[in-house]
């Protein structure tokens, strides 16, 4: 395994005010991935993939929170294409990744069971906000905009934005590792 880079990645998926309406899963819709060097703890890149849904469709709810369209989604690739391009673009079954929180993991294994469609990631997973929880010696599980506020980080870019939120995890990510408090 190849842990000079880290993949620091975020998803935005279709989403509701209320429950989902019947027969509409949580799809993920855009996929934000941020390469992070471990050595320099530099971001090196900064990528949004949008992915069109399958069976479900984006609300009105989902365009406020994340500012995606439908048209825009409906423009993206497919959840397959998308996991194949995090597989050779990204080296995403060879190099370690983080999210913020364990909800990206899970909704990646819940649409790649649902789907067929072969999981793009590699074993080694972090929890980044467990990681930041830890490194603070709290139980408290912050928000990445909280814990960016903690850090004394900026929060660059729009806020529920796959490849802004990655870039902000990572940034954030980077801090830990300047202060010795992450681990693979």
């Amino acid at each position: 395994m190849n842990t000079r880079f880290l993949n620091v990645v975020d998803v935005e998926a279709t989403c509701w005010e209320g429950p989902n309406p019947p027969g509409q899963p949580s799809e993920i819709i855009e996929i934000g991935l941020c390469v992070l060097d471990t050595v320099t703890q530099e971001r090196v890149s900064r990528h949004s993939i949008l992915v069109r849904p399958e069976h479900s469709s984006v609300s009105e709810f989902c365009t406020q929170l994340t500012t995606l369209t439908p048209e825009q989604v409906g423009a993206g690739i497919t959840f397959a294409e998308a996991c194949a391009l995090l597989r050779t673009e990204f080296h995403a079954d060879s190099r370690p990744w983080a999210s913020w929180g364990d909800y990206d993991r899970k909704l990646f294994l819940a649409q790649c069971e649902g789907t067929g469609v072969r999981y793009p990631f590699g074993s080694v997973h972090t929890n980044a906000k467990l990681a930041f929880s830890a490194a603070r010696e709290t139980r408290r599980r912050y928000g990445m905009a909280g814990a960016l506020r903690l850090a004394g980080l900026p929060l660059e870019g729009t806020h529920h934005r796959g490849g802004d939120d990655a870039w902000n995890i990572a940034a954030l990510i980077a801090d830990l590792m300047g202060k010795g408090a992450w681990s693979l």
